[in-house]
C-alpha cells in the first residue's frame, strides 16, 4: 500500500472540483468530450506528461489538495465506463440527460456489468509519486452513471445503480491502497433527482465507499460552465434552493465531505447550515466565465460561508470541472484561489 501524504493543517485548505483543461498537443482545447491527437503507447506516455503538468500547476498555485486533473480521460463518466464489461459502446441511444436538459448518444448495457481491469491505476499511482501534497481523486457517481447510459439489462434504475456502485468500490479501494487520500463521487444528477438523491442516491454512494481507507466526497453542482447548463441555471429563479431537499440526509449520512457550488451562483448560503459535521467544499471560482477573481473575492466568499459552517470544515475550491476553459484562464483562476485562501487565513488567523 503507498504511503499518503500527512493531512494539511491550516484553515481553508484549497482544492479543485475535478478536472483541469487537457494541453493542446494532447487533445483538442476548449471542448468536452475533446479528440485525443495521439494514440497507442504515444497517448498513454502523453497522458502521463499531462497528469504531471496538472499536478505541477496546481501545486504552484499553493493548492493544497491536488488532484490528476482528469487528463487520462475524455469525459468524467465515460473515462470509468470505457473498462466496464456488460456496456455495448456501438450500441449507442439518444437520451434526455439530467431530466431532458440536453441530448446524447450514449452507450447501452447490454449484460452484467463487470470490471475488465482496474480502471485508474495508472495516473493515480503517477500522481502520487511526484506529489508530497494531499492527493483527491474523481470518480463519477452511481446516480449520474444511471442517467448517462441506455439500459437493456436491468430493467430497473435502482439495480443497475446499485450494480455500477460495486464497481466503483473496487475501484475506490484500489485507489486508496495507491494512496489517494480523498476519493470524491461526481453527482450532478442530485441536484436534478432531489428526492431519490436523497434516498437511493445516498445509499448507492454508501455502497461505493463502504470499506474504502480515504475520506469521501460528493460533488453537487450546477454543471460545466455550457450553453445548456448555462440556460437551465436561468430558469432556476432568484433562488436555487435544490440542495436543501437533499441536504438534510447527505448530512445524516457516512459521506465526509460535500462539494458545492458557491460564487455567482442564487443558491442561499444559510442553506450550508443544513450539513452540519460535515467538511463543505465550497466553489470560490466560477467556471462559467473566462473573468478571473481576485484574491479578495475569493476571500469574500470564504468569508460569507464561515456565517454558517465552522470555519475548520471549509475546503475552498471551484464551482466544477474546467475542462472546456482556456489553460491560461484556468491557471490564473487557480492563482485566485490560492491567493484567496491565504488572505482568508490572514482575516481568521
Amino acid at each position: 500500500m503507498a504511503t499518503k501524504a500527512a493531512t494539511t493543517d491550516h484553515l481553508f485548505p484549497t482544492t479543485i472540483a475535478g478536472s483541469l483543461p487537457k494541453p493542446s498537443w494532447l487533445a483538442e482545447p476548449n471542448k468536452l468530450w475533446a479528440p485525443w491527437r495521439l494514440q497507442g503507447d504515444e497517448l498513454a506516455a502523453a497522458k502521463d506528461d499531462a497528469t504531471l503538468l496538472a499536478v505541477k500547476v496546481q501545486e504552484d498555485a499553493g493548492i493544497d489538495i491536488v488532484s490528476d486533473g482528469e487528463q487520462s480521460r475524455q469525459h468524467f463518466v465515460h473515462g470509468f465506463l470505457e473498462v466496464v464489461e456488460g456496456i455495448d459502446f456501438a450500441k449507442k441511444v439518444e437520451m434526455g440527460i439530467r431530466n431532458d436538459r440536453y441530448k446524447a448518444m450514449c452507450p447501452t448495457v447490454t449484460g452484467e456489468l463487470k470490471l475488465r481491469s482496474r480502471v485508474h491505476a495508472r495516473e493515480a499511482r503517477l500522481a502520487r509519486a511526484h506529489t508530497k501534497k494531499e492527493l483527491k481523486f474523481t470518480l463519477p457517481g452511481p446516480m449520474t452513471i444511471v442517467d448517462t447510459i441506455a439500459d437493456a439489462h436491468y430493467g430497473d434504475r435502482v439495480k443497475m445503480a446499485m450494480a455500477f456502485a460495486g464497481l466503483l468500490n473496487q475501484e475506490a479501494r484500489g485507489l486508496a491502497a495507491d494512496g489517494v487520500d480523498v476519493i470524491q463521487f461526481d453527482e450532478p444528477a442530485f441536484n436534478v433527482y432531489m428526492e431519490q438523491a436523497a434516498g437511493w442516491g445516498i445509499e448507492a454512494l454508501h455502497r461505493a465507499m463502504e470499506g474504502v481507507d480515504a475520506k469521501s466526497a460528493v460533488h453537487i453542482c450546477y454543471g460545466y460552465g455550457i450553453k445548456a447548463n448555462i440556460d437551465w441555471k436561468a430558469t432556476l429563479g432568484a433562488e436555487w434552493r435544490q440542495y436543501e431537499k437533499f441536504f438534510p440526509a447527505l448530512a445524516r449520512s457516512k459521506i465526509d465531505q460535500v462539494s458545492i457550488e458557491c460564487i455567482h451562483s442564487h443558491v442561499p448560503m444559510s442553506v450550508l447550515k443544513l450539513l452540519d459535521g460535515k467538511e463543505v467544499q465550497i466553489g470560490v471560482i466560477d467556471v462559467a466565465t473566462d473573468k478571473i477573481e481576485t484574491p479578495e473575492e475569493v476571500a469574500g466568499v470564504i468569508s460569507a460561508v464561515a456565517e454558517h459552517v465552522a470555519k475548520e470544515k471549509i475546503i475552498p475550491s471551484t464551482n466544477c470541472g474546467m475542462a472546456p476553459m482556456r489553460r491560461d484562464v484556468a491557471e490564473k483562476k487557480l492563482n485566485a484561489l490560492g491567493a484567496g485562501a491565504a488572505l482568508a487565513r490572514k482575516k481568521f488567523a
